[in-house]
């Protein structure tokens, strides 16, 4: 801590410190190290090691200031690095780095605020003045000759040596022990760390013929202000070849000295990126510098107002930044031998030198261009099954290198079909290797991660490029434009037409490599001795090469077909998933044809914006009288897919499929591909679809089974490719499955079901009348025998197959589903579940079958007084999407589905037995038959409307209707005041609707009908009631604030119902009145006037009789009301005190004796005072007379018993 306060120091004032610090240092040392026994000890004196610490922290300044201690330096130096005792070589080295940095970087000198000085400014008149950009005046130190002069003079006196002495262990004239091994290889360490700004980066030839361009792949150098002098020796690649010398000694001899195999990987690394400084302190310090500039900068001077040592920052790591591009760099020679010892080093006997070296070999891989197709030969033998020789510490090594860093893209996933094509058929191969062990289970892990990485990270790889002869044109107009010139040559046209025919012959080898990658892995797979984690693998990764323009080789189709039926549950699951991806490359494009909407209704579209049902898209409404029932009807009628097309607008072009054309039949086996014809020929096969059939069938997660898609999208591609040709072979299966009542077959024929009815979209007429035929009655039998576990999958089941369909073609389905869903023939359950199924069908047509809505309203408003909870809330659920298009929106016109106002109303009129009950209980009274059948029939019916309301409240798309508000008093009557167990459902779901309802956005028109409905519901019998009508508009007011504020009106209604409601006759209604008026106070909802104050203070001065035994009950309410009032007042302001709160604290002091509950709701209020003001009492006793500080002392304090 000592030293780095000098640090700072000598930062301040370098010369002063310097001056004063360094000789002082410097002749302690030498006084020290003078005693030549001192050499070989390996404990030396803290004096030494204290003054060593301190040098090397004070010359962390301006490298010119250092230049007259130049001698002083170079003599400790020289003198202490060789020292036996570690930490003060190690101090020595770091002194070493230090004062190299200082002469060889290049960095700002001085960071002021502002760029005058004491002189001639007082800076603290420019506090928090922000920096100009363009007028910095930035003071740098640059090294100059005499610098850099003594830069090389201290390298060659101090890391030459070591170089060879490094050297003469190596060849054996001078051999060290580790410890002295490890000591020159930390000065040739610091020296590479302090100097790297001045040493060239490592140069020499190219590698050659790793890939052909006719554009230049050199690297673009970017100038860091340093101009390297050739006549200097090149210590960078004097390290270099040193350290490989030595790496290969100590692999041969001594492999377990692990720690310089450490410092050796460090160098390399640092030989290869290092130009001054690391990747990881510049990460640190951008973050660092990230959090100041956040925490200091002043958001009213606008962006980039920065103070001037901010932007000086800035300024140098933006400096920093331009020295550690090497992204693109080339790659030479120099660079390959260093990769191969870093990939010898990646796959070592040591895990812990394995893990560095990778770190080092992955980011290099990433930083020269191309160098992956180098060394990706060099780790794939090392997996190669012909390699015998390979140890199980080789082929980790190889595997972690192919596996990546975390951070970035996995080097077996990489953008090059040549390199995919080596990788992956090697890594699928290498489970044939004799080192290959799943038994270790760190291995099977390794290839877990790989193939998890791939899976996950992978990105298609191109194919088909190609250069439209437009954009030619522009880059030749780009290359000849004066501004800016280019600096390229513009291509002549033989040029760019030998450009243009390379690219044709690239995508010719790439799709070959593709090809040859497909056969590779299928090659790979049919080797009976290979082992499943590695069978999985190449399953997987080949799943992974489906495409949409290059078509999957056919031999690729025959093993995906094949897997269909593969012993291996996990293989299944992705031929699956494979057969629907190839099944939609072979998909044959259906003929479209342009309409115009106005031509097939007659009427034209006007120019304004028109939304909704009206008579120019009625023709795309579903209409039970003219159904296309014939094959006339069928051809003549346009059918419109997309459900959401001409709600809103038509699209420009209006493309339809042409109903004029004449499906085919059947695809003729000859006109088949080879791909096709694989498929067709195995799903024709009796044997393979009963096994098909008998594996879908099976049970995958007990419990945890749902519809499953993929199956789904495999049946739906079959059907729709080859029409009805294995629907024969089927049907057995079909009509066996539905009758099984367990969950799995039911499964099996939803997902095949759903499939087929889509598959079934460009099918002929005939074709799909004898399909319906067929499935109607098997719909009927599967539904027949649902149960809890597969009424879920009939319901996805019939939404997924009406999903983006006309209803037209659909009205089989729709008018089977329409037969009397709720019959009763069944189980309550199974109503449920037949209006489950039916609802998942309509929600997914949206607006155009609104017949079948009103069909459906008028067959379930007689059935809504239903016994069953289940199928009560199935119906609200129902009667939720019926209404979901009654919506009231601008430029909309009525709908022609069902209307809300029209069903509340006939509602209401049933719900006629309750209206004059107080409370409504879910209880029947015996004595009068005729009244208590029909109050028994309005409270079921009551139940159903309650659940409707409540789906209704988060389903549908705009806020509870005006019709629906008129249920407010009936709910008001139900909802009890506290939830209980006791309580009935019906109770606890009136309480529900209240709080959904009350959190809907009103329409300004609304609000008077919702307080009418409070305020009537405020005179009821019901103390209940009242209660209710509160909690309700504490609600209602905190979600509407805005809108009720807009309408003055309203807001003193409210203001009048509460007071009402605070005079009530019932305690708990006052108490719930008080907290309510405390709220609305305090979101000023109507504000704390005098007339209020006056009013409150009038109740609480309410005269009780002297007698106690002759309290007249109306004067203790006002009174309690009156103190009610001022309590909430008080509790208004729970943080503050304002100029009313006083006087009305001591108006509430004295009732502190009045009779309860007076006196309760006194004390209550002042302990509430004193909790909530006790963090700022000193603050707010300021606002109190000391007459009402005396009195309040006494109300808030409690008094001493020893007193």
């Amino acid at each position: 801590m000592v030293a780095d306060m000098c640090r700072a120091a000598a930062k301040c004032h370098p010369s002063e410190s310097l001056r004063l610090f360094v000789p002082h240092c410097c002749s302690v040392i030498s006084h020290i190290t003078d005693n030549e026994e001192l050499q070989n000890e390996d404990e030396l004196d803290k004096e030494l090691l204290w003054n060593l610490q301190l040098l090397s922290e004070v010359t962390r300044v301006d490298g010119k200031q250092m230049l007259k201690y130049q001698g002083d330096l170079e003599r400790i130096l020289r003198v202490c690095v060789r020292l036996r005792c570690k930490r003060a070589y190690t101090l020595a080295c770091s002194l070493l780095e230090h004062t190299l940095r200082s002469f060889s970087l290049i960095y700002p000198t001085e960071y002021r605020s502002t760029s005058g000085g004491f002189v001639t400014d007082l800076p603290i008149r420019d506090w928090g003045r922000p920096g100009d950009v363009a007028a910095l005046g930035v003071r740098w130190h640059v090294p100059g000759p005499e610098e850099e002069s003594f830069v090389f003079h201290l390298l060659s006196h101090l890391l030459h040596p070591e170089l060879q002495r490094i050297k003469g262990h190596v060849s054996g004239e001078q051999p060290m022990s580790r410890e002295e091994l490890l000591q020159s290889l930390a000065i040739v360490q610091h020296c590479l760390l302090g100097a790297g700004n001045l040493l060239p980066p490592l140069d020499g030839p190219h590698v050659s013929d790793l890939v052909s361009s006719m554009v230049n792949l050199g690297e673009v150098k970017l100038y860091i202000g340093v101009d390297y002098d050739a006549s200097r020796e090149n210590y960078r690649e004097s390290i270099c070849q040193t350290m490989r010398l030595l790496l290969h000694h100590i692999l041969e001899h001594s492999e377990d000295d692990t720690k310089s195999l450490f410092v050796i990987i460090k160098i390399i690394s640092d030989l290869m990126f290092f130009r001054g400084t690391h990747k990881k302190e510049f990460d640190s310090r951008w973050k660092s510098f990230t959090l100041v500039k956040k925490s200091m900068e002043n958001r009213l001077l606008g962006k980039k107002q920065h103070i001037r040592a901010l932007l000086i920052d800035r300024i140098l790591l933006q400096h920093e930044m331009r020295k550690m591009v090497v992204e693109g760099s080339e790659y030479k020679v120099v660079h390959r031998d260093l990769l191969c010892d870093l990939l010898l080093l990646s796959t070592s006997t040591y895990s812990q030198v394995r893990s560095r070296a990778q770190n080092v070999l992955i980011a290099a891989l990433g930083t020269y261009s191309f160098s992956y197709r180098d060394l990706i030969p060099r780790i794939l033998q090392l997996l190669s099954p012909q390699h015998t020789s390979v140890t199980q510490q080789q082929f980790k090594g190889a595997l972690y290198c192919l596996l990546g860093m975390y951070s970035g893209i996995p080097m077996a996933s990489a953008r090059d079909w040549e390199w995919v094509g080596q990788v992956w058929p090697a890594l699928v191969r290498c489970g044939l290797s004799p080192t290959m062990s799943l038994e270790k289970p760190s291995i099977g892990r390794l290839l877990d991660d790989i193939t998890d990485r791939i899976l996950r990270q992978h990105d298609t790889i191109g194919i088909n490029f190609t250069v439209s002869e437009g954009c030619v044109e522009v880059a030749i107009q780009i290359a000849q434009s004066k501004i800016p010139t280019s600096c390229l040559e513009v291509p002549s046209k033989e040029e760019i037409k030998e450009g243009l025919q390379r690219q044709r012959i690239r995508n010719v080898v790439a799709a070959r490599k593709y090809e040859k990658l497909v056969n590779d892995l299928l090659d790979c797979l049919e080797d009976r001795d290979l082992p499943w984690k590695f069978e999985h693998m190449a399953t997987d990764w080949l799943s992974l090469l489906l495409r949409e323009d290059h078509p999957l080789p056919p031999d690729a189709v025959l093993y995906f077909t094949q897997s269909l039926v593969h012993d291996s549950i996990s293989i299944r699951k992705v031929a699956i998933s494979a057969m629907a991806g190839i099944l939609k490359q072979l998909k044959r494009p259906s003929k479209k044809v342009a309409v115009k909407p106005s031509d097939i209704s007659g009427i034209e579209e006007p120019d304004g914006l028109c939304v909704g049902d009206r008579e120019r898209n009625r023709w795309l409404q579903y209409d039970s009288n003219n159904l296309p029932l014939t094959q006339e009807k069928w051809d003549s009628q346009c059918f419109v897919e997309k459900t959401h097309w001409g709600y809103y607008s038509w699209p420009r072009e209006m493309m339809i499929y042409a109903s004029s054309e004449k499906p085919k039949d059947d695809l003729p086996y000859e006109e088949m591909s080879e791909g096709e014809k694989i498929i067709f020929e195995y799903f024709s096969d009796p044997e393979f679809i009963d096994q098909l059939i008998e594996f879908l069938s099976l049970e995958d997660r007990k419990g945890k089974d749902s519809f499953n898609p993929r199956r789904f999208l495999l049946f739906k591609g079959l059907f729709r490719n080859y029409g009805d040709a294995f629907l024969p072979l089927l049907r057995p299966h079909l009509e066996q499955l539905a009758s099984d009542p367990h969950e799995s077959s039911q499964r099996c024929v939803c997902e095949i079901t759903a499939g087929l009815i889509r598959g079934s979209k460009h099918w002929s007429f005939s074709k799909v009348e004898k399909l319906w035929q067929f499935l109607c009655p098997l719909i009927k039998t599967a539904l027949t025998n649902i149960t809890v576990e597969t009424y879920t999958d009939w319901g996805t089941c019939i939404a997924t197959a009406c999903e983006g369909r006309d209803p037209r073609k659909l009205h089989w389905l729709f008018e089977l589903l329409m037969e009397s869903p709720l019959s009763g023939e069944g189980s309550s359950f199974r109503d449920a579940s037949l209006l489950y199924v039916l609802q998942g069908g309509l929600a997914q047509q949206q607006w155009r079958v609104s017949e079948l809505l009103h069909r459906l309203l008028a067959y379930l408003e007689p059935k809504l007084t239903q016994v069953y909870k289940n199928v009560r809330e199935r119906i609200g659920s129902v009667l939720t999407y019926i209404f979901m298009i009654d919506v009231a929106l601008p430029h909309t016109r009525p709908t022609t589905s069902p209307h809300v106002a029209e069903f509340v109303t006939r509602v209401l009129e049933r719900l006629k037995p309750l209206t004059s009950e107080p409370e409504i209980h879910n209880h029947v009274h015996e004595e009068n038959t005729q009244e208590t059948d029909e109050r028994t029939q309005a409270v079921k019916l009551l139940k159903t409307v309650l659940k409707w309301l409540m789906t209704s409240a988060g389903r549908t798309f705009t806020t509870p209707v005006q019709q629906q508000l008129q249920l407010l008093p009936l709910l008001f009557k139900i909802a009890p005041v506290e939830i209980d167990e006791s309580y009935d459902e019906m109770k606890q779901d009136a309480r529900t609707c209240l709080s959904l309802m009350s959190q809907g956005l009103l329409y300004p028109e609304h609000i008077p009908l919702v307080l009418a409905a409070l305020e009537e519901m405020a005179g009821s019998r019901s103390w209940h009631a009242r209660f209710s009508v509160l909690t309700y508009l504490q609600i209602m007011v905190f979600y509407n604030l805005f809108t009720l504020l807009s309408v003055p009106a309203e807001v003193l209604r409210i203001r009048k119902l509460v007071m009402q409601l605070l005079l009530d006759e019932q305690l708990e209604v006052r108490d719930m009145a008080c907290t309510t008026l405390s709220g609305l106070l305090q979101c000023q909802f109507f504000p704390l006037d005098s007339s209020l104050q006056t009013q409150l203070q009038t109740l609480s001065q309410t005269c009780l009789p002297k007698a106690r035994g002759e309290l007249a009950s109306t004067d203790l309410v006002r009174r309690h009301a009156g103190v009610l009032g001022l309590s909430a007042c008080i509790l208004s302001s729970p943080y503050d005190v304002p100029d009313w709160m006083p006087q009305i604290l001591m108006d509430l002091s004295s009732h502190l004796n009045d009779p309860q509950p007076i006196e309760m709701t006194v004390k209550k209020t002042l302990s509430e005072f004193r909790r909530t003001h006790h963090d700022n009492w000193q603050e707010h006793r300021q606002c109190f007379t000391d007459d009402q500080l005396l009195v309040l002392t006494d109300l808030l304090v409690s008094p001493c018993y020893y007193a």
